[in-house]
């Protein structure tokens, strides 16, 4: 593809091809420093924040920003295989024939015989398979599960994986329980700390254990704990924000202000937002 078909194609058709051979032009001789100096390593960075904000997107219901994000989340995968490429390892083609394959295999239910009639007798059929493919019917069953993903959707996923062979709570209310639980074991390692005893460590391991009980108590109700938590985020950014706002209109800043006035205009905002 010529620069000038880069710059003007309009084919939908086309469009793959496309950023194909802009990445491929940018990389070259000729083309982009910044981009021609990029590695796999030196994009970790930019993949998940453009995975991150591809959620973003789709919480907020935007779907114009969904695509702009989705295309910007596209341009990691198309750079990746145009690195890869360029040492002769794999190229965008067979990064999709391999994903091709892989959906192939694993809807046996759609391309071959097998027999899934819900999604529950799909996921499991799906576990089973992926397990036999990946040769780790001999290895601990939990092995690499949700490795490298953010603490609380990796807890999720060991969790839920768990509760796939019965290993989970009856009802919700066993888990308030552990919950009330490890709150009191937090409280015994914060009293420790305070009285000046080296007790820091089992003071972290402690709440670890209690955002991890709390994760399950949320997939236990089938609530996303990543979404529970950023609504909580959006709702704390807000509340804030509003707190700020008039603590200028009264012309005091943030740290000229009070804890105590602080918590009056925060109660203030937790009963603007119910209103």
């Amino acid at each position: 593809m010529t620069d000038e078909e880069m710059m003007t194609c309009d084919d939908k058709g086309r469009q793959v091809e496309r950023l194909r051979a802009i990445m491929h032009r940018l990389r070259a001789p000729g083309g982009c420093p910044w981009d021609a100096e990029q590695s796999h390593e030196s994009l970790v960075s930019n993949l998940l924040e453009e995975a991150y904000e591809v959620v973003a997107a789709i919480r907020s219901g935007d779907g114009e920003n969904l695509q702009e994000e989705l295309g910007d989340l596209l341009l990691q995968v198309v750079f990746h295989s145009e690195i890869a490429s360029e040492r002769e390892a794999f190229d965008l083609d067979e990064v999709a024939r391999g994903i091709c394959e892989k959906l192939v295999r694993r809807h046996p239910h759609v391309y071959g015989e097998s027999a899934a009639g819900d999604s529950s007798a799909v996921l499991k059929q799906w576990e089973e398979i992926k397990r036999a493919e990946k040769g780790d019917e001999e290895k601990p069953y939990l092995h690499g599960v949700g490795k490298g993903l953010p603490a609380t959707l990796r807890g999720y996923k060991l969790q839920k994986k768990a509760a796939k062979v019965g290993f989970d709570w009856a009802e919700a209310q066993g888990i308030v329980r552990k919950i009330e639980e490890e709150l009191g074991e937090v409280k015994e390692e914060l009293e420790r700390v305070e009285k000046g005893e080296d007790a820091r460590k089992e003071l972290e391991q402690e709440i670890g254990d209690l955002l991890f009980v709390t994760v399950n108590l949320a997939r236990k109700l089938k609530i996303d704990p990543e979404v529970a938590l950023e609504g909580t985020n959006v709702k704390f950014e807000r509340r804030f924000a509003y707190l700020e706002k008039i603590l200028k209109e009264r012309g005091t800043s943030l740290d000229e202000a009070t804890i105590d006035e602080m918590n009056v205009l925060w109660e203030i905002a937790k009963t603007e937002a119910r209103s």
